[in-house]
C-alpha cells in the first residue's frame, strides 16, 4: 500500500471511530440541544466517551487540513 492510501485509511478509520464514539455516548440521551443539557444528562463515562469522540474528530480533520497544506478557515 502506497503512503497515501495508507494515509487516507488511517484518516478514515480515526474519523469514522470518533463518530462511533460519539453516537455510542449519545445513544441513551433524551435531548440533544442544548449542548449544556445534554453534558449534564450524561453520566461521566458518557462524558469521557463523548469528549474523546469529538476529540479524535477534530483531530482527524486538522490533521488532513495540515497535510493538505490548506489555510484553516
Amino acid at each position: 500500500m502506497t503512503p497515501e492510501k495508507s494515509w487516507r485509511v488511517a484518516t478514515a478509520v480515526g474519523f469514522l471511530s470518533g463518530m462511533l464514539a460519539s453516537l455510542d455516548a449519545l445513544h441513551d440521551a433524551k435531548v440533544f440541544w442544548p449542548p449544556d443539557v445534554v453534558w449534564a444528562t450524561l453520566r461521566s463515562p458518557q462524558r469521557l466517551e463523548l469528549g474523546g469522540g469529538i476529540a479524535l474528530i477534530v483531530v482527524t480533520l486538522v490533521s488532513t487540513m495540515v497535510r493538505r497544506g490548506s489555510p484553516l478557515p
